[in-house]
Parts: structure tokens; C-alpha cells; sequence
């Protein structure tokens, strides 16, 4: 199969679809790959290495859609890209359909097969492509509302680890699944006080066995976060519903609940956000201010430590993207986890919860898969 990889154009991307190593296992079972000149350069992956890796270097992104059986990207693709897409291409990378409804039009539009790293499935229930940017994610998060609790930034002024004598910060995060266990773990380790509520009792609970009282678990109702609104220097929503859009968890009218100065990160921003006054930011202008709560929102929070996330991610995809590489689209009919990251297939939707939050029909992945 020949595979592209063109150099990501979101803003602030520095992440790359493959790495040599991946380039290299790819072409030892026989795939031609083709890299976009400098598309690792970000992150001091140099077109000699992939070019050692045994990758054709193109000079263009256009060279790359038009000679390629499959594209593996990291990010979705932007408007002029969805438009270089042809009919039966494969498209690998993370699309987050649910709340961008004209990607998934451009792409419907295009006949190409999207398949969607988040909503690839494992066979213990998880989520295997998003769980190492949810890991990045959720670890960054700490990082950033630390920095936006500093006065010059709009915050507060408080250091979430706190100094003998003054007392630590007050982290809540809303969401107990993979985001939320690493900016919990983060922000323990930091010295803030954290508290993580959550839907489901078992998830808490195997989050109290490991951690006991280091991190305080609460069940998940409105009256629950209001609570812990009123004591949080920070606020962290890591919820996810797989291919949906985030459920709005803080209202605006809430916002009065919080401290002045508080931080909201919002790491679900690109399922829609958890945050009713949540919208997407970028890591060049990541803030904004409403009712005197900062909001950080960056759609690609990993992207600011794109080499730890290329690596990571590329460490999860490659097994797939080899799958697909060697049986194309009959990949999806043997491996019904692989089959679940189908998103747009021939023109129509295939995920029943990217359908609903489009108010489109879904249609059965089986259809296109032969």
C-alpha cells in the first residue's frame, strides 16, 4: 500500500502521523511511504532520518493526498486538506467529528473512509489511540491552570503546592477516567489538594484503593459540584462520551460559584467542551476571561509537548496502521475494535454517536467494508 504523511497545518502542531521507526516497520513488510519535506522537523525528526527509514520525501501536501492509498495524520484535517481527499482513500488520524459538523461534511463529501483514532475500541472497553494524549492531556492540565492561577496570567495568585504555614491549592476534577487520573495524580504530586467526582462508583473506588486519602472521590450530581465549585482555586473537566460531545457540566450562571481568579481547563474542548462557556483556544492565545474566571480550552493540548506525544502516539497507532496497510478496509471486518473508529465511510456516517450529535442516520460499517 503506499502511505503519506503530510506535514500537520493546525496551528501550533508540531506533531508528525509517523515516526522513522514506524516508517521503517512499515516498509520492511513491503509499503511505500511518503513523507512531506520537514513535516517532522518540529521535533527534530530531520527528512534524512525518514529518508534512512527507507520514506520517499515530497515537497508538498498535494503530491502526498494525490499518490496515496491511506493518509495517517495526527490532527483532523483542516478544510483545504478534507478537500485534497479522494474517494475509497483511507484517512487515519484523531477527527473529532461530534461538534464540527463542517469536517464532517467536507469529509462525507469527499468519499473517503475517516477513520478515527478516538473511537477505536480495545477489548476491555477502553479507548487505545486516545488514551496517550489523554494521559499528555490530562498531566498538562495541572501544568496550565498552575500557570494561569499566577496573577500575571488573570489568576488568582495561588500556588496550587502551597509553602509551610499557607495552605495548598484546591484542585476539583470532573471525571475519574484517563484525563482525569493523570491531572489528579499531577496535581498530588504538586502538593494541591485534589478531589476527582465521578459517575461511576467502581472507577472511584479503584481510584481510592490506589490512592486513599491522598485524592478525595465524590459521586458526580449537580449539588456535588456546585460544593466543590465554592472551595476550587482550579477546575479540570476531563469527561468523554466516545464519539459524542462532551455534556455541558459547569453552566455560566455557575461561574458565580467560583472564586475570582479561579482556572477552568477544559480538556474535552474537542469533543464540544464540558464548560457551557468553554471555546476552543489555541496555544498561542491559550486564555480568556468570563466572570473573572480564566478559561484555558487549547483543542491540541498535547501539541505542546509534541516529541513526548508524537512518540506515544505513534508507539499506539503503528499496529493499526500496519493492520490497515496490509488488508485495507477488510482490516475493519475481522477486528470489530478497529471497525468502531469507522466514522465516514463512502459519503455517510458510521458511528451512531457522531450520527446523533450530527442529526444525521447512521449507517452500518459492514456496508462499506465488503
Amino acid at each position: 500500500m503506499r502511505i503519506g504523511v503530510p506535514t500537520e497545518i493546525k496551528a501550533q502542531e508540531f506533531r508528525v502521523g509517523l515516526t522513522p521507526a514506524g516508517v521503517r516497520e512499515l516498509c520492511s513488510s513491503g509499503h511505500s511511504v511518503a513523507v512531506q519535506s520537514s513535516a517532522g522537523i518540529g521535533i527534530g525528526l530531520s527528512d534524512e532520518a525518514y529518508l534512512n527509514a527507507g520514506a520517499t520525501i515530497v515537497s508538498t501536501a498535494e503530491e502526498i493526498f494525490a499518490t496515496s492509498d491511506m493518509i495517517i495524520k495526527v490532527k483532523e484535517p483542516q478544510p483545504v486538506e478534507c478537500k485534497m481527499l479522494r474517494e475509497g482513500q483511507i484517512l487515519f488520524t484523531y477527527l473529532h467529528l461530534a461538534p464540527d459538523p463542517t469536517q464532517a461534511k467536507l469529509l462525507q463529501d469527499s468519499g473517503a473512509n475517516a477513520i478515527a483514532y478516538e473511537t477505536v475500541t480495545s477489548a476491555t472497553g477502553g479507548l487505545p489511540l486516545l488514551a496517550p494524549m489523554s494521559e499528555v492531556a490530562g498531566r498538562l492540565s495541572i501544568q496550565a491552570a498552575a500557570h494561569c492561577l499566577e496573577k500575571i496570567n488573570g489568576g488568582a495568585g495561588v500556588l496550587l503546592g502551597g509553602v509551610p504555614g499557607v495552605p495548598a491549592g484546591r484542585v476539583l476534577v470532573i471525571g475519574g477516567g484517563v484525563v482525569g487520573l493523570n491531572a489528579a495524580r499531577i496535581a498530588m504530586g504538586m502538593g494541591a489538594y485534589v478531589t476527582i467526582v465521578d459517575r461511576s462508583l467502581a472507577r472511584l473506588k479503584a481510584i481510592d484503593e490506589v490512592f486513599g486519602p491522598r485524592i478525595a472521590t465524590l459521586y458526580s450530581t449537580q449539588e456535588t459540584i456546585e460544593q466543590e465549585l465554592q472551595q476550587a482555586d482550579a477546575v479540570i473537566g476531563a469527561v468523554l462520551v466516545p464519539g459524542a460531545s462532551a455534556p455541558k457540566l459547569v453552566s455560566q450562571s455557575q461561574l458565580a460559584l467560583l472564586k475570582t481568579g479561579a482556572v477552568l481547563v477544559d480538556v474535552a474542548i474537542d469533543q464540544g467542551g464540558c464548560f457551557e462557556t468553554s471555546k476552543p483556544t489555541t496555544h498561542q492565545n491559550p486564555t480568556y476571561i468570563v466572570d473573572g474566571v480564566v478559561h484555558y480550552c487549547v483543542a491540541n493540548m498535547p501539541g505542546a509537548v509534541a516529541n513526548t506525544s508524537t512518540w506515544a502516539l505513534t508507539n499506539a497507532t503503528l499496529p493499526y496502521a500496519a493492520a490497515l496497510a496490509n488488508k485495507g478496509l477488510a482490516a475493519l471486518k475481522t477486528d470489530p475494535h478497529l471497525r468502531a473508529g469507522l466514522n465516514v465511510a463512502n459519503g455517510k456516517i458510521t458511528h451512531p454517536a457522531v450520527a446523533e450529535a450530527l442529526g444525521e442516520t447512521c449507517y452500518a460499517a459492514e456496508e462499506f467494508i465488503g
